[in-house]
C-alpha cells in the first residue's frame, strides 16, 4: 500500500475542495454524508461559498459482516438494495427487514440530532455536491442520489477523497458528475487512506452544519 495521501477528513476535504471548485458549478448547495462525510464536506462548502448541510444514511450491514453493505437507507424514506449480494449472503426476508428497522430508528435519531426542528436543505432545481469521506462499495451513495432526485436536485455532484475504481465507474451513470481525487484497484478499506480516521462525534456533525461556510478550520 502506498502512503496515505490524507492526514485526516479535514486535510481530505481541503484538496477535493480545488477539485470541486474547478467545476465552476453556479449555487450549489453542498451535502455531506454523516459523520465523516461532513468534515470533508465543510472545507468544500467554504471554498465554494455555499451553503452546508447533512443527508443521513444509513448502510444496511450484513450480519457477522457489518462493514459489508448489502443495500442503504436514507431519509425520504428511501431504500436501496443490492438483491444479488442478498441472495448470495442467504438473507431472508424477516433478516433484512430487521436489520432495516434497526437502521431506520439509528437514521431518524440522527436526523433529530443534527438538525433537530430545521427542515432539510431544499434541493430542487438546485445543483448538489454530495460529499462523503470515501465510498466503498456505493449503496449509501447510491440511495442518497436516489433521494435527492426525488426531491427534484437539478445537477447532482458525487465527491469523494477516495473510491474504488469499478464503484467509480458503477456510479457515473446515476450522478452528473463525479470528482474522486484517488481511484485505486486495490482499495481495501476508506481508513487505509487516512492517517487519521477517528470515528467523528455528533457534537462535532452539529458544529459545523450550525457553522455553515464560516467555520474554521481544524479538529
Amino acid at each position: 500500500m502506498p502512503e496515505a495521501p490524507f492526514r485526516d477528513r479535514t486535510d481530505a476535504g481541503r484538496q477535493l475542495a480545488g477539485a470541486v471548485a474547478a467545476l465552476h458549478l453556479t449555487d450549489p448547495i453542498v451535502l455531506g454524508l454523516p459523520r465523516g462525510g461532513v468534515v470533508v464536506a465543510a472545507p468544500v462548502a467554504r471554498a465554494l461559498g455555499a451553503q452546508l448541510g447533512v443527508l443521513v444514511v444509513r448502510k444496511l450491514g450484513a450480519p457477522r459482516q457489518p462493514e459489508l453493505g448489502f443495500g442503504a437507507l436514507a431519509e425520504g424514506p428511501t431504500r436501496v438494495l443490492n438483491h444479488a449480494l442478498v441472495a448470495e449472503l442467504g438473507l431472508t426476508p424477516d433478516e433484512v427487514d430487521a436489520i432495516t428497522a434497526r437502521e431506520q430508528a439509528e437514521l431518524d435519531r440522527r436526523v433529530r440530532r443534527y438538525r433537530g426542528d430545521r427542515p432539510a436543505p431544499g434541493v430542487a432545481g438546485c445543483t448538489v455536491v454530495l460529499v462523503d469521506d470515501g465510498i466503498a462499495t456505493g449503496a449509501t451513495v447510491r440511495a442518497a442520489i436516489d433521494v435527492l432526485r426525488a426531491q427534484g436536485a437539478g445537477r447532482v455532484v458525487v465527491a469523494a477523497p477516495v473510491a474504488p475504481t469499478e464503484v467509480v465507474a458503477g456510479l457515473a451513470g446515476l450522478a452528473d458528475a463525479i470528482v474522486v481525487l484517488h481511484r485505486p484497484a486495490r482499495f481495501l478499506a476508506i481508513g487505509f487512506w487516512y492517517h487519521d480516521f477517528e470515528q467523528v462525534p455528533d457534537d462535532e456533525v452539529v458544529g459545523l452544519v450550525q457553522a455553515g461556510p464560516s467555520a474554521k478550520e481544524g479538529r
